[in-house]
């Protein structure tokens, strides 16, 4: 799975899909929400911490039998030692299908050395400019990159037309096949068993790629029933997930948008709920789309996250009626603080940290 947004949840749902066909699914995904462990799942489940542990040790041992560690130490980047671990795992307990989620790239990220039968490309657009390329196109070319010679299809969201014509080079030059674009008006699966709005069609990604990995190797699809019984299950922390402050009465909409026109969703999505919206926690790096999260939330009352990472930068202006506060501030008592509509938004790291001041369930994200 690769894309600028909604790698996460078509993962899941792809996995959904294949689990609902009887076989055993690993899936890797980043970042965690509450746990690292929640990065390499089992049919839905977060390893334990045991596995994690043991997967660590054995990747510990595997690095100091690298020559030259002596003079090259170095480690292991977040994304390439889950995306290991994963692949360790998925060995380990004689998966049947192994779902990979990109980091931040395709051609250039870890996932590319382990050659993908089937590719699924959610939307891209201009993330990241100036280190994936310097343009979506560009940006696209990278991503689209994780195609392989043994790849047997390639399926993908509607695009920009550049961007469209990007990913069809590559694939065309990479594997000699021909791109499958969903179909941006209908869908396959019934709505009660997907996601609302921009979700639905992440979702319909993962479950369309999954139908083609079980034809490309002749198995049997999910029964009816029991594919929705499965997708029925899937819950989505982070994504437009309702929460109730624990020991209180304020509930909590926490959803991670990254732009404009995805702020604009949420908010559209959570007025068709709330007649009004108390409070909103706003959490976007210097990288993101800050300035179209200003324009977006002009007239709410809003505070904005800082979080400790140090790999994030909090350096664009905001306006001067936000109040500005630490991620170690937030608290039961200070959400309860905010009013009794409290919609967070931002990067699934701020989510992720959001579930775990609201001690959120996240360890199963399906039942199969």
């Amino acid at each position: 799975m690769v894309g600028s947004k909604g790698k996460g949840t078509a993962a899941t749902y792809a996995s959904a899909f294949l689990a609902a066909s009887g076989g055993r699914v690993v899936t890797v995904t980043s970042p965690g929400l509450r746990s690292n462990r929640e990065r390499i799942r089992l049919d839905g489940a977060a390893i334990s911490t045991a596995d994690l542990e043991s997967l660590g040790d054995q990747i510990s041992r595997g690095l100091s039998l690298l020559p030259g560690r002596d003079q090259l130490p170095g480690h292991l980047a977040p994304a390439g030692l889950f995306t290991t671990a994963g692949v360790l795992y998925a060995q380990a307990v004689e998966a049947d299908y192994l779902v990979l989620e990109a980091g931040m790239g395709g051609g250039s990220d870890e996932v590319s050395l382990f050659p993908p039968s089937v590719v699924a490309i959610a939307e891209i657009f201009a993330e990241h400019v100036g280190v994936l390329g310097d343009s979506p196109e560009e940006i696209a070319r990278e991503k689209a990159s994780v195609v392989a010679g043994q790849t047997e299809a390639v399926l993908s969201l509607p695009q920009q037309p550049s961007v469209r014509e990007a990913i069809e080079s590559v694939v065309r030059d990479r594997a000699g096949l021909e791109l499958d674009v969903l179909d941006a008006v209908g869908g396959s699966l019934p709505m009660r068993v997907l996601p609302p709005s921009y979700g639905r069609w992440n979702a319909e990604l993962g479950c369309a790629a999954a139908r083609r990995m079980l034809e490309l190797l002749d198995r049997d699809l999910p029964q009816p029933g029991a594919l929705e019984r499965v997708l029925e299950s899937v819950r989505l922390p982070g994504r437009m997930s309702r929460h109730v402050v624990p020991g209180g009465e304020t509930e909590v909409w926490i959803d991670s948008p990254i732009s404009q026109a995805g702020i604009a969703t949420a908010l559209k999505m959570t007025r068709e709920r709330w007649k009004t919206i108390d409070h909103v926690l706003l959490c976007l790096p210097d990288h993101k789309d800050v300035a179209g999260a200003i324009i977006e939330l002009a007239g709410y009352p809003v505070t904005f996250v800082r979080l400790a990472d140090a790999h994030f930068t909090f350096t664009k202006s905001l306006p001067d009626e936000w109040p500005v506060i630490d991620e170690s501030e937030l608290t039961p008592q200070f959400l309860s603080g905010l009013g009794k509509r409290v919609l967070s938004l931002g990067t699934v790291f701020f989510s992720g940290r959001m579930l775990d001041v609201l001690n959120a369930q996240t360890e199963r994200l399906f039942v199969a």
